[in-house]
């Protein structure tokens, strides 16, 4: 039998429940759980995660493919189909600032999160060794005025015929438009303050001079607009006025941490459904 995931969402009308189910019976589908959201009942939109198993020996792939997209045209969605055997290739940025990306690897290496990283760039040089010591091929690519046309331009022939998406692990670099548009696929970015609040540079500066007493994390598809893009996974935690800007720093790396796992552990798992400037997390 042959586990997949459906992400689904459309304009929100009677029966689409019922209409999923039935041609997931019909191509011997048994559903295992199901997740779904309107934002409306009334001219809304519908979203919907549905995990199952179907035998592959009887209706195949392209059977069941085409099916979901004639009911997707009758019903004006837009749809996925992920199989669970497939691993996704996960490759890293980080710059200087490495917590996120230690997480990450020591998450991967124990089996906690389920991708392949076939490689790790940076400009900077210092996480070689760590990254490295797991066996994964290290890049290093440096960012100067001059060369940052060519910086971009072989950042993209290392990423985009060997990844399936790209996290910045705190990668220090704004990506450019081009860029964004070139790689073609999705960029999640870990921002180190509870957005939309301290946009952009400093962001623990930034809330230590308002005296704040909670900080956050927010890890985001990251969009031509930059700090901007639909929000995936927000963590926050307190601080107080005896904190120092180098206390919310430390504190705040947690919650870099926590955020930036969760949010990619969502995405692996097909629970994110992206709509115009925000997501919708199922299942």
């Amino acid at each position: 039998m042959q586990r997949a995931v459906l992400l689904w969402q459309c304009p929100d009308q009677p029966g689409i429940i019922a209409r999923l189910s039935g041609l997931l019976f019909e191509h011997t589908g048994n559903i295992l759980s199901s997740d779904q959201y309107t934002s409306d009942p009334e001219k809304g939109r519908f979203f919907i995660r549905i995990e199952f198993v179907f035998d592959e020996d009887r209706y195949t792939r392209e059977h069941l493919e085409t099916a979901l997209a004639d009911a997707a045209q009758e019903l004006e969605a837009e749809w996925g189909l992920h199989y669970a055997g497939r691993v996704l290739r996960l490759a890293i940025a980080v710059s200087r600032y490495d917590h996120c990306l230690v997480d990450l690897l020591y998450r991967v290496r124990s089996g906690e999160m389920r991708v392949d990283v076939p490689l790790v760039v940076s400009n900077h040089e210092s996480a070689r060794q760590l990254v490295e010591s797991h066996g994964i091929p290290f890049h290093y690519v440096p960012v100067t005025a001059e060369s940052r046309a060519a910086q971009e331009a072989r950042l993209l022939t290392l990423l985009r015929d060997a990844s399936d998406f790209l996290v910045l692990a705190r990668y220090m670099q704004v990506l450019t438009d081009g860029f964004l548009r070139s790689y073609g696929k999705d960029v999640i970015n870990i921002h180190h303050s509870f957005l939309p609040s301290f946009k952009g540079a400093d962001p623990y500066r930034q809330a230590y001079d308002r005296g704040v007493k909670i900080i956050g994390a927010t890890a985001h598809f990251a969009t031509t607009d930059l700090d901007e893009g639909p929000i995936i996974e927000q963590v926050v935690g307190p601080v107080s006025h005896k904190d120092s800007v180098d206390d919310l720093r430390q504190k705040g790396r947690e919650l870099e941490r926590t955020a930036l796992a969760n949010a990619i552990r969502a995405y692996i798992e097909h629970r994110v459904i992206r709509y115009r400037n925000k997501t919708i997390i199922l299942g």
